[in-house]
């Protein structure tokens, strides 16, 4: 079994106006010095061991459905696990 963490966040290039919302609010509470705070999405996922190289399979659903490629970028790690 695997254990995938994937993280999905704006390109450098994009507004992410959810993140400028937080870093007003951020400032409002009195901390001037943060100068940005991107916001993105994070997802764990689980995969059985099969023939198919799990990479394939995550960089796959990453771009058809858990990222916008054109505006977005991902990452992922890759552990395994005992479990059955």
């Amino acid at each position: 079994m695997y254990f995938v963490k994937v993280y999905v966040t704006y390109k450098d290039s994009v507004l992410d106006p959810q993140g400028e919302a937080v870093k007003g609010a951020v400032h409002r509470m009195g901390y001037a010095e943060i100068e940005e705070i991107r916001i993105g999405k994070y997802f764990e996922i689980k995969v059985a061991k099969s023939e198919r190289p799990v990479e394939e399979m995550i960089e796959e659903v990453c771009d058809k459905l858990l990222a916008n490629v054109n505006m977005e970028t991902y990452r992922y790690e890759i552990s395994t696990t005992e479990e059955a």
